[in-house]
Parts: structure tokens; sequence; C-alpha cells
């Protein structure tokens, strides 16, 4: 449910919940085709490696703004890590000729494998990355 309301933030497919239910549909068939595993299986891995562990939240004092690294609280790590895939497909599918159910099927199995190709999994690295430097 959670990923359909993500699927449906910005853009295109806003307030299109049928329409983003389709597609879940169609990428979660896909899925199953191409792999031959549980399709919520693959999604419930692709979010646990999606998921920063740590990033940096903004602290002022007496104007002077520092970057501090902390942890992620649980259902942040599942909304960042759905954000994270659901954009990374609406960017791939975007003025492309795969559609967004081929493009949604192929970042959840490479998040859920844990592949760097995935778009996920980079940003995911990128925000601990940056939390590691600023500590």
């Amino acid at each position: 449910m959670e990923l359909i309301n993500k699927m449906q933030n910005p853009g295109r497919n806003s307030g299109k919940k049928m329409k983003v239910t389709n597609i879940v549909k169609l990428s979660f068939e896909i899925i199953h085709l191409k792999t031959g595993q549980n399709p919520l299986q693959i999604l419930v891995n692709a979010v646990e490696n999606a998921a920063p562990r740590e990033e940096t939240t903004r602290i002022s004092y007496g104007g002077i703004v520092y970057h501090q690294a902390v942890d992620v609280a649980p259902m942040r790590r599942v909304d960042i890590s759905l954000r994270f895939i659901t954009n990374a497909a609406r960017k791939a599918s975007f003025s492309n000729q795969k559609t967004i159910e081929e493009c949604l099927a192929d970042e959840l199995i490479a998040a859920a494998n844990n592949e760097t190709k995935s778009s996920a999994i980079m940003r995911k690295e990128e925000k601990e990355r940056i939390a590691v430097s600023v500590r």
C-alpha cells in the first residue's frame, strides 16, 4: 500500500490510484516471471537493502549551522527506501521505451540483490557516505 502511495506522489500519476495499482500489479507479475520468486519477498528485500542506516541533520548554534550524523528511525528508513525506489523507476522510464512497470520491476530486483547498478542502492550509499564524513 505504501509503495502505491509513493508511486503516485509527484507528476503524471498524482491522484490516479487505480492506474498506479495496476502498474504495481504488472511489475509484480514481471518480477515473478523473471525471478520465479515471491514478488512480496523481493519487495521486502529491496526495501531492506535500500534503506539508509545513517543520515545527517542540521543543528544551528547562534546562527552557525552544523551538520551532524544521526541514526535513522525504522519507519523513516522504510519511507526513504520506498522513495528512492519509486524515484529511480520513474526516472528510468522517462523518455525511454521501457514501460514504468518494467522499470519498477528491474529496480526492485536490482535493489533486492543489493546490486550497485540500482539507483536506490547508489543513493543509500551516498547518504551514508555523507553521514560518515560529517561524523
